[in-house]
C-alpha cells in the first residue's frame, strides 16, 4: 500500500493547474512551491492520465479520498444486500408458518 502523500489533494491539483497555465518549466514552478520538479512531473502526468482515461465517457478524475469512500460504500452496500436477502427469506418463512 503506498504511503499517504504529505501534500493535500487540493495543493496537488492547484500545482498542476499552475504548471499548465503559467507556461513556466516544472523546475521553476517546483522551486516556487517547494516541491521537487520530478514530484511535480508525476502529478502532471497522473492528471493527464486521469483526464485521458475519462475522456469520452463523461467521467471525472477521482481523488484518493473519494476512492476510499467508494470502496467503503461498496462494501456497505454488499453487506446490506446480504442482510436484505436474509430478511426476505425470514419473512417468507414466517409467512408460510403463519399460514399453516
Amino acid at each position: 500500500m503506498p504511503r499517504p502523500s504529505k501534500y493535500p489533494e487540493q495543493f496537488r491539483r492547484d500545482a498542476v493547474e499552475l504548471v499548465r497555465s503559467s507556461g513556466r518549466s516544472l523546475r521553476e514552478v517546483g522551486q516556487e512551491l517547494g516541491v521537487n520538479h520530478e514530484t511535480l512531473r508525476n502529478w502532471v502526468n497522473a492528471a493527464k492520465t486521469a483526464v485521458a482515461g475519462g475522456r469520452g465517457r463523461g467521467e471525472v478524475p477521482v481523488s484518493a479520498d473519494e476512492r476510499e469512500e467508494l470502496r467503503r460504500l461498496r462494501k456497505q452496500v454488499a453487506e446490506l444486500q446480504v442482510e436484505k436477502e436474509i430478511l426476505r427469506k425470514a419473512a417468507a418463512y414466517f409467512a408460510k408458518e403463519m399460514g399453516r
